[in-house]
């Protein structure tokens, strides 16, 4: 297992690699820099010449070529240093991202724990009442949530609970009030405001995940063992939980990986329109800023969470299977 995992880690660094030098060749051609794009919404009389660009560019790196930038960048990274946010007042990119990551957080991790607890028992229900009328109304409800984008439903949604009903706010995460709530009334608040967006992120989820569970029980109970065990008078709750869903966990484990990186990028759309002050938002503002340093910051979060994931996701095959080794 030793072996295997430090095979893997450097087999990672070396696509880490790769991927942060595509990332930063793709970001730093597209048009406008940080400098040029504030610029472009100040007052034309207060702009700066441009002696004063050039040196603004010299100063902060900008006038070297893309490829020295980004070795200069890797070094910076190596030394714990992830750079500057120039639209944001110089910021550090680090102290930048921790302060967005728990807003993020709240929403992924609670959807994610919404998904499993209810994926799985609906999962196994639809699998034990396969082919009835119930279970084909809840399978319909369940494609017809899967196939509804995230970002139509919150639309939907904002007009029902808060232009129609008035119910919860429509956007942000905490009210102008919020400082002078107490601690209960500071809590109900930012509940009634991630209660739209944490819906909005497990509706599609859930769906998807219940009917992958589905999916797989459904092969694993034409398994000859499966008909043994019932022929031996094993109780049916027995058969389904105890030896059809432990053989699922292998497809479970690598779905499980590969949302791994989706607890941090959360999703851009959902954040920008209930502008919600998480890691998407932060990464749909960095692209229009040209920031690049951020995006850098956030590319090398993302992908070192995406590699995480995989390899997460084959340590755990073989912890939910024995026959698996990595010897």
């Amino acid at each position: 297992m030793f072996q295997y995992l430090v095979r893997r880690s450097a087999i990672s660094l070396l696509t880490l690699l790769l991927i942060t030098f595509v990332i930063y060749a793709l970001v730093r051609n597209i048009p406008g820099t940080p400098l040029t794009v504030d610029m472009a919404m100040m007052n034309p009389g207060q702009m700066a010449s441009p002696d004063e660009i050039k040196r603004w560019e010299k100063l902060y790196g900008l006038d070297k070529p893309w490829y020295v930038a980004y070795f200069i960048w890797l070094e910076n990274v190596a030394h714990g240093d992830f750079g500057r946010s120039i639209p944001k007042n110089n910021q550090p990119v680090l102290g930048l991202i921790m302060s967005r990551l728990p807003a993020t957080l709240m929403v992924t991790v609670t959807s994610l724990l919404l998904t499993y607890i209810f994926a799985i028992p609906l999962g196994l229900w639809s699998t034990a009442k396969g082919g009835t009328t119930a279970e084909r109304t809840v399978s319909t409800i369940l494609y017809m949530l899967y196939s509804l984008p995230a970002f139509v439903a919150e639309l939907y949604l904002q007009l029902l609970f808060y232009s129609k009903l008035g119910w919860l706010p429509l956007f942000g995460m905490t009210s102008d009030n919020y400082t002078t709530l107490s601690t209960s009334g500071k809590i109900w608040d930012i509940f009634q405001h991630a209660l739209l967006p944490i819906v909005c992120f497990t509706y599609g989820s859930l769906a998807y995940y219940s009917r992958f569970i589905r999916a797989n029980m459904q092969e694993v109970i034409r398994q000859d063992y499966i008909r043994t065990a019932k022929a031996k008078g094993v109780p049916p709750a027995r058969v389904l939980w105890h030896h059809a869903f432990r053989n699922t966990l292998i497809p479970l484990a690598t779905l499980f990986g590969l949302t791994l990186p989706h607890l941090l990028s959360g999703a851009v759309i959902l954040e920008q329109i209930f502008a919600w002050p998480g890691i998407g938002q932060l990464f749909f503002e960095s692209i229009s800023q040209r920031d690049y340093d951020t995006l850098m910051g956030l590319t090398l979060l993302f992908s070192v969470m995406a590699l995480l994931g995989q390899l997460l996701a084959d340590v755990l095959y073989a912890v939910v299977d024995p026959r698996v080794s990595y010897q």
